[in-house]
């Protein structure tokens, strides 16, 4: 079966991690010493980067792994999004974000689900499109067990793909678990980042600042407006992410910032185009939107500079991020 990337004592626990978290939410998150990286999407060029390769838990910004699996999984097998999804019973054990009240046994489009996924962060709605894409995927190889499971191997074989050496999802919506936590780092969620951003589906999901969105409960249908949490989008030119928070996380926050190409003559009369994308992720902050802005700003600053002094290298692999397409 052809798949989007490959040839493929409880009570104590939960006590522990309560007490964790809770001091992890007095301290700003538990990994609280703040990373953030900016590149350059189309030149691979790294502009700023601190503590970019350190693990942490990146609370949400796990939807988009989820999301991009989701989206190319459809694109693989010829799925229409508008197919309906089931809301699976475990998503009565999985505790955070809910914003549409969704219930076992209602039915919500693909679609609408990872609208509601990437726009309003959630849990839900990524534990749905985890269990119809994972419990599919079982299905076309022959297999059995945990759908979600399946989906989460999917995703880290999507990050191997991608040299997200330092990455492990642990589920579809980055929850800190007593079953264990996703972790990564500020450089390979950018690498994510830059390959999300490729698929036109995805940059569109992410641009929205709001969408209409309904599923049903029964045989009723009901309606939900799903906001946007990146409180970003439309300033200095950005146009998505995706915002993430969690008591061990602190706050989380990755945006791309799209300028116009830069269209220049050459001399033998034909003409040279350059896209201009900046990704920038922000790990552990106490003030993520803050902090992204003056990034955002600092990186197209440095870009511009690295660009007019005609955009040279002098060591590759650290100066660069080659990010392969997979698909």
């Amino acid at each position: 079966m052809a798949t989007p990337y490959s040839a493929t004592n409880r009570l104590g626990r939960l006590v522990r991690l309560f007490l964790i978290s809770a001091l992890a939410v007095a301290g700003g998150g538990l990994w609280a010493a703040e990373s953030y990286f900016v590149v350059e999407a189309h030149s691979g060029k790294v502009l700023v980067a601190h503590e970019a390769t350190v693990k942490k838990p990146v609370a949400s910004l796990t939807k988009v792994a989820t999301a991009i699996v989701v989206l190319d999984w459809a694109e693989v097998t010829r799925t229409d999004l508008g197919t309906p999804a089931i809301v699976p019973h475990s998503v009565g054990l999985l505790g955070g974000s809910n914003p549409m009240g969704l219930r076992p046994g209602d039915r919500i489009s693909l679609r609408n689900a990872l609208y509601s996924a990437l726009l309003g962060s959630d849990n839900v709605a990524g534990q749905t499109l985890a269990h119809h894409v994972g419990f599919a995927m079982q299905r076309q190889r022959g297999g059995t067990g945990d759908p979600v499971r399946a989906f989460v191997q999917e995703m880290n074989v999507l990050a191997r793909a991608l040299g997200m050496k330092r990455t492990k999802f642990a589920n579809a919506s980055g929850m800190d678990t007593a079953k264990g936590r996703g972790m990564s780092t500020a450089s390979d969620m950018g690498r994510l980042c830059i390959y999300a951003m490729r698929h036109p589906g995805f940059a569109f999901f992410v641009k929205q600042k709001s969408r209409r969105v309904s599923f049903y409960h029964g045989a009723d249908e009901r309606a939900f407006t799903v906001a946007n949490t990146n409180h970003l989008l439309g300033q200095m030119d950005i146009n998505g992410i995706k915002t993430g928070y969690s008591g061990l996380a602190g706050e989380c926050l990755a945006t791309s910032s799209e300028r116009k190409p830069v269209v220049q003559q050459l001399a033998d009369g034909r003409s040279r185009m350059t896209k201009r994308q900046l990704i920038c992720i922000v790990l552990g902050s106490s003030d993520r939107f803050a902090r992204a802005r003056g990034l955002v700003g600092d990186g197209w600053s440095r870009y511009e500079q690295w660009r007019t002094a005609g955009s040279t290298v002098q060591d590759a692999g650290k100066e660069l991020m080659v990010v392969p397409d997979p698909r």
